[in-house]
């Protein structure tokens, strides 16, 4: 690394020493480390949040998190992209013999050696992916997904090529370059709103000489921005939701109830006919697909019973219910998570590992019920029509 990859910016008699990194090369923390060294700053602004933070800081006890405890504290998306993207620097080390990200590390232990203070310059990242998520649609909510999960089994091999491109990127934006590809539009929150929150971080940095590591591609970005101003709250609202696939979900259950309803007024005995056949289509196809993915008895009992339930609330799943009992009847930790990589190769290992199984109970219960609700809901308005006859 030579000093072509530092840019230093004077702005309002404070000095800031940007430093070019490129993730997944060892020579990058090499560069950290005398750079803070020399520089002596004030302060050191790294490219993370908090909680990515502390998943390097705390080490070994991030792996002991209770799992259940993450989804009811709805932390749930966040530890799946965390798996994701352990997952894709894991493949990038495996093959080539690289630790992405250590040139933050570094960066973290320079700082404390030096007694500067550390800055966590970067937007928390369940911000970024709602903003994702609220800029691509139906169909890009399944194409995000699909690739997430896909990059968390993936076995495909980096190419020489893919990783010369990944030394000029951040982990979050590498992982998701085919994507951004195909939603030009995601460059807005994943990039340009970062380089923004990132710079205004970096400028309030305190003390008169700051040093920022950043992953590569950022560093022309910040160095227009930061001498803007920029407003970090707007920065880190989440996007308000369509009211449509609301009135929508809301829609469907009102009418099959208000048909129910109209029966049991008309003639009770049909009324209560529909009832049994919503309950029984819903709660039975639902237990079948936690019975499939071997599901706790429990778990198949929960699935069920509020799947007749669940299926009129647009808010509410099966499947989350019956995740919820398994993963308290069999509870994993992130650990689990680490072997991953290991267990999906053979069927055995997947429907075995503790992570996996929760989420095949999540899955198909919740696929039960949606064909529960289909088949149901066809009796429902058949028997409704024989009623009218």
């Amino acid at each position: 690394m030579t000093e072509e990859n530092i840019t230093r910016l004077q702005l309002n008699n404070k000095e800031y020493i940007l430093i070019g990194t490129a993730h997944v090369s060892k020579y990058s923390a090499e560069q950290v480390k005398k750079v803070i060294e020399a520089e002596k700053p004030d302060s050191v602004c790294i490219e993370l949040d908090e909680q990515r933070y502390q998943s390097i800081s705390e080490g070994n006890k991030w792996k002991e998190t209770d799992i259940f405890e993450v989804i009811k504290n709805k932390k749930a998306t966040l530890l799946l992209m965390n798996l994701a993207i352990s997952s894709f620097q894991k493949r990038m080390a495996k093959q080539f013999g690289i630790n992405a990200g250590q040139e933050m590390i570094q960066g973290i232990e320079s700082a404390k050696a030096t007694g500067a203070e550390l800055v966590l310059a970067d937007r928390d990242i369940q911000i970024t992916f709602s903003r994702i998520w609220g800029n691509i649609g139906l169909k890009g909510k399944a194409m995000l997904l699909m690739q997430v999960i896909g990059s968390i089994f993936s076995n495909e091999k980096i190419s020489e090529e893919e990783l010369e491109k990944m030394k000029e990127q951040d982990t979050i934006n590498a992982m998701l370059q085919e994507f951004t590809d195909n939603f030009p539009k995601l460059k807005t929150p994943l990039i340009d709103e970062r380089d923004q929150f990132l710079s205004q971080k970096i400028k309030d940095a305190p003390g008169e000489k700051v040093v920022a590591i950043l992953g590569a591609a950022h560093v022309p970005g910040i160095t227009k921005e930061i001498h803007k101003e920029h407003d970090l709250k707007r920065l880190s609202e989440r996007p308000v939701k369509s009211k449509a696939p609301k009135i929508i979900g809301w829609t469907i259950p009102i009418a099959i109830l208000a048909i129910i309803a109209y029966t049991f007024y008309m003639n009770p005995s049909a009324g209560l006919q529909q009832t049994i056949s919503w309950a029984l289509w819903n709660g039975s196809l639902s237990a079948i697909g936690a019975i499939i993915a071997l599901a706790h008895p429990l778990a198949i009992l929960t699935a069920f019973v509020v799947a007749p339930i669940t299926s009129l609330n647009p808010l509410l799943a099966a499947g989350w219910f019956a995740g919820f009992v398994q993963a308290y009847v069999k509870k994993p930790n992130v650990g689990d998570f680490e072997s991953l990589s290991d267990d999906v190769h053979t069927v055995k290992g997947f429907w075995s590992n503790k992570v996996t199984q929760i989420l095949l109970v999540v899955v198909f219960a919740n696929l039960g019920s949606s064909l529960g609700t289909l088949i149901g809901g066809f009796d429902v308005v058949r028997l409704f029509i024989e009623n009218l006859s």
